[in-house]
């Protein structure tokens, strides 16, 4: 297991947000991935339009997760309508 930093811009509607949130953490508990924080940064203007959105909700998290899935979760994940950019970062902690 390595931990990550994982930050998300999801759709700024309410109902999508709860539902692309609801997606991650469920996809974080199908790997077996253990979450040790998770920060909801609020709805915020984008710097620039991503997939015509000029709004994202951002919610960051600190999980550890299996490298080995690390590909198959980010492929998943790119297909999902809701969350329209996400990072994995390798944390040094």
């Amino acid at each position: 297991m390595r931990t990550y930093e994982v930050t998300f811009i999801f759709r700024s509607e309410e109902d999508l947000f709860k539902k692309g949130l609801e997606f991650v953490k469920s996809e974080f508990a199908r790997y077996g991935a253990t979450v040790q924080k998770e920060e909801d940064m609020g709805d915020r203007t984008l710097a620039y339009p991503i997939k015509k959105q000029a709004r994202g909700h951002y919610t960051m998290f600190v999980v550890d997760f299996p490298q080995d899935k690390i590909v198959e979760l980010d492929k998943l994940l790119k297909l999902q309508t809701e969350i329209l950019k996400f990072l994995f970062i390798v944390s040094e902690v």
